[in-house]
């Protein structure tokens, strides 16, 4: 080794191997103190921990990348392999492993046509999951009573809403403000969401001012998509200018143009309901009127074809007075036959003394003729008893056979007698010609009546009774 070169080899400086990565890291994050950097996402790792471990490559080259797990919740979008991102943070060296990465702390797509390429993928995916099928759609209520709306609390989209409702028909509008945009968005869209249900409002409005198409990413969530998609109320979305259009307008019940648009959605319009009553209702009341008319016409028709009931009403009360009069000569003339031909029957009936008197000869007459005859069998009998002793039993049994004939005859006129009947507690009520008093009505001469009971007669007078006409049937003994 010449001498100069010796004197060059003393000047090159020497490092531990520790202060040159120590060199090498600090020249590193002196020289990129803070960089962006696009480039596709591949080799994505999400650890327990909450770390996210990732590569950031191009045609060129592919550098490591982490998301502490403090700046992985603050992100405005959630990283997956094939995004085409810009990523900002700073650049950073290893010593331990001679190796650098870049700590990412914001992270957004490349460009515009990143973000339409990243929407339609997700559009394509939830397509095919029928979250945009329009048998999903749920009908908005005509007339609904309370009104949701979650929006920002800034701007005028919330004032647009208010308005609109008040000029049209006056509703109860539940204001919940979130965050349309930026970090922090899609958290609080999805809290909205799911405490909303809580108020019970009959219609929710999800809008937002127009916007770029960054500003409006929050309402492309995949979160958000399929949280609206589930949403158990009807539910209008207003997204942006009417020119733009959104994952979460193809998933809502509704997509209205405008903020302005969905309050017209909301509510109807009052004057447009008065007239619209008011039509109806001269719409009906000309209706009665012809259905009055109708019934009318038909009542006029039928009381052509009815009779004349004051006419009816009057012939038949002439007929009713004729009826009456008739009756009231008739009656006592009826009365009067009864009469006669009550008194030609009384005539015809005998006396129950006579009737037994009859009946008594007649039995004493049949005793008579039965003596003889016995008398005569007997004589016969034992005028020839010596001779004849057997016709002496025939004549024995033949007058024990006439002696029960006797007694039957006997029973069936007592049985006939009115005697018989007097035994049993009736009695024979005659006036004082002897004729039978029948009728509690009989009225005999004078009131006198002769009362024959079984075992003999007593004397009675009918009294009339002082209170009233006389009840003829009433006795005084």
């Amino acid at each position: 080794m010449s001498e100069s070169e010796a004197q060059i080899s003393d000047n090159v400086p020497q490092y531990s191997v520790s202060e040159l990565s120590g060199a090498i890291k600090q020249a590193l994050e002196s020289r990129f103190g803070r960089v962006k950097v696009r480039g596709e996402v591949t080799e994505l790792k999400r650890y327990p921990s909450g770390h996210i471990y990732l590569s950031l490559k191009d045609e060129g080259g592919k550098i490591a990348a982490v998301i502490w797990r403090g700046v992985a919740g603050r992100l405005d979008l959630t990283p997956e392999n094939g995004m085409d991102v810009v990523a900002t943070g700073r650049v950073s060296a290893y010593g331990e492993r001679s190796s650098y990465q870049l700590m990412i702390d914001q992270l957004s797509f490349a460009g515009e046509g990143a973000l339409l390429a990243r929407i339609e993928q997700i559009r394509v995916k939830l397509l095919q999951e029928g979250l945009f099928d329009p048998e999903r759609k749920k009908p908005l209520p005509y007339f609904p009573a309370r009104i949701g709306v979650i929006t920002s609390s800034q701007g005028a989209v919330l004032h647009d809403i208010c308005t609109t409702i008040e000029r049209r028909f006056p509703r109860d509008v539940l204001i919940w403000p979130v965050a349309v945009q930026g970090q922090g968005a899609v958290e609080q869209i999805l809290a909205a969401l799911a405490g909303i249900v809580a108020a019970q409002p009959d219609i929710v409005i999800l809008a937002r001012g127009g916007g770029s198409l960054e500003d409006l990413m929050a309402f492309n969530d995949e979160r958000v998509v399929r949280a609206v998609a589930a949403f158990p109320l009807p539910l209008i979305s207003a997204i942006g200018h009417e020119t733009d259009t959104t994952l979460v307008d193809y998933a809502a019940d509704r997509r209205a143009p405008t903020p302005t648009a969905a309050a017209e959605m909301a509510v109807p319009q009052r004057s447009e309901m008065l007239a619209d009553l008011a039509h109806r209702a001269a719409r009906l009341l000309s209706a009665g009127n012809l259905v009055l008319q109708r019934a009318a016409a038909r009542r006029d028709r039928a009381a052509s074809f009815m009779p004349d009931l004051p006419a009816l009403l009057e012939t038949s009360r002439l007929r009713l007075d004729d009826r009456t009069q008739r009756l009231s000569f008739a009656l006592p003339s009826f009365v009067q036959k009864l009469r006669a031909r009550h008194d030609r029957v009384q005539s015809l009936l005998t006396s129950p003394q006579s009737s037994i008197a009859a009946r008594r000869q007649t039995v004493y007459e049949a005793q008579g003729r039965l003596r003889d005859c016995l008398n005569l069998a007997v004589f016969k009998a034992r005028r020839g008893f010596v001779a004849l002793p057997d016709q002496t039993r025939i004549i024995q049994a033949s007058l024990v056979l006439k002696r029960s004939v006797f007694n039957g005859v006997s029973r069936q006129l007592e049985a006939v007698s009115p005697h018989a009947v007097l035994a049993r507690g009736y009695v024979l009520v005659q006036d004082g010609a002897g004729r039978p008093v029948t009728s509690a009505h009989g009225q005999p001469r004078g009131g006198a009546v002769t009362l024959t009971f079984a075992d003999g007669e007593r004397k009675g007078r009918i009294e009339p009774d002082a209170g009233r006409a006389m009840p003829q049937g009433d006795l005084g003994l």
